[in-house]
């Protein structure tokens, strides 16, 4: 029998307002679909809780080589942190703001899945429909299915490695997903439907498989199934004409040319205009921190599905990697962290990482604008803040919740740390 998930109606039509991850609630514009956060504290985190957080982001900053940071932590029970650090960087020092917009590289891919299930609910597309009868020229991809892609089981490899110095030196060319994706493709496969492989490649096979199903770009296809029903009015994937991240003003993405086996930590260069194509459907959108981290709370909880839809897209994951500790597994084109569901990596200018448990709606995303180290302190600095933010208090009329996480803040802030690319000055 096919793998088919319940039907559920959709928002797909409409005007949407421009909202705050207040997390105060919501409805879509079509009565047929409707979002409702989970309650949140107003006001601010505890001042030792954010002066902790600050400082884990300064040294990610510096880490990495990003002269800015956004970020955005949402403690239902505790109050919120939303804030922009630092400056644009190499000679421009307007601070970052929190409006600001940036590419949310492999978040994408958590949307691209979205559209897949949404698909299936609609009954448009069958979750274990071969690759091939949407993909031409992938005849040996048979026996794998649109599901194995969002789950990352297909074996497939990844362009990234290949086809950096290209994204880097040429950033307004215009990629072909099936050519973008065949860099990956033409890597020795791994084993299908058991295991998990982090594939870029497979994320662009699936948005390009959409498309051909659906009729539909994939633009339109996230904004149908993505961003209008939960009215993230900041967040789009961009056409493929490079330009900076939309709505403006951007922050400004960078990367450090390498210098003697390392990197030039003072001379970054700005790939702020790129091409979508870059990152297509693996990771090409752009939002703000306020929708991403609007968009991880709902993703979390699955709140473009029916409950209890099935199959369960969270269900069975697999071990991220084979060194990974029991708690970090991925399926649904998410990583499942302890109880947080979520997404990080990196595009050409920026580590995004955006996580949140879907019990309590605790919430963490943030974006480094210096993409050299890829997204390993993005990731790192986003389980450090909710390593600290997990232990803040109820504020004065609320309860705290049975909340904790198999990991400390020290055991991140040393990873990034051993990650570093840049220096780190030492705490006083």
């Amino acid at each position: 029998m096919p793998l088919r998930s319940s039907r559920r109606l959709r928002a797909v039509a409409g005007a949407v307002a421009v909202l705050a991850l207040a997390l105060t609630g919501c409805s879509a514009s079509d009565q047929s679909f409707s979002y409702t956060p989970p309650e949140q504290v107003e006001g601010d985190l505890p001042e030792d809780v954010v002066s902790q957080m600050q400082a884990a982001v300064e040294r990610a900053m510096a880490a990495s080589g990003a002269s800015g940071a956004i970020v955005g932590v949402w403690v239902p029970w505790s109050g919120s942190w939303v804030t922009g650090l630092g400056t644009q960087g190499a000679g421009d020092d307007a601070k970052v703001t929190p409006e600001m917009s940036f590419r949310i590289a492999d978040v994408t891919r958590l949307m691209t899945c979205d559209v897949l299930y949404g698909m299936v609910d609609d009954g448009k597309i069958e979750l274990d429909a071969p690759v091939p009868k949407y993909v031409s020229g992938v005849a040996d991809m048979a026996d794998i299915t649109l599901l194995d892609l969002c789950n990352g089981t297909s074996g497939a490899g990844s362009s990234e490695a290949a086809v950096k110095p290209y994204w880097l030196n040429t950033p307004e060319r215009e990629w072909v997903p099936l050519q973008l994706a065949s860099f990956g493709l033409g890597q020795q496969r791994g084993p299908a439907h058991i295991a998990y492989r982090d594939s870029d490649a497979g994320y662009i096979m699936l948005g390009l498989a959409l498309e051909r199903a659906s009729g539909m770009s994939a633009s339109q296809l996230i904004e149908r199934y993505v961003t209008q029903p939960l009215e993230l009015t900041s967040t789009s994937l961009p056409g493929p004409e490079a330009a900076a991240p939309q709505p403006a003003p951007a922050l400004k993405g960078r990367y450090l040319p390498t210098i003697d086996g390392g990197y030039d930590c003072a001379a970054p260069i700005d790939i702020t205009e790129m091409s979508s194509s870059t990152g297509f459907t693996d990771s090409g959108v752009v939002s703000t921190i306020t929708d991403l981290g609007r968009y991880a709370q709902a993703e979390a909880r699955q709140a473009l599905r029916e409950k209890d839809a099935e199959p369960a897209r969270f269900g069975n994951p697999l071990p991220a990697s084979a060194k990974a500790p029991s708690w970090y597994q991925a399926t649904g084109g998410a990583y499942l962290v302890g109880s947080l569901v979520g997404q990080h990596g990196w595009t050409p200018g920026y580590g995004t990482a955006a996580y949140s448990d879907p019990a309590t709606g605790f919430t963490v995303a943030v974006t480094l604008n210096n993409s050299s180290v890829g997204g390993t302190i993005a990731a790192y600095l986003a389980w450090e803040l909710a390593a600290i933010a997990s232990k803040a208090p109820a504020a004065k009329g609320a309860t705290a919740p049975e909340f904790g996480l198999p990991f400390t803040a020290e055991q991140y802030q040393q990873s990034i740390l051993n990650a570093a690319i840049c220096p780190v000055p030492s705490a006083e």
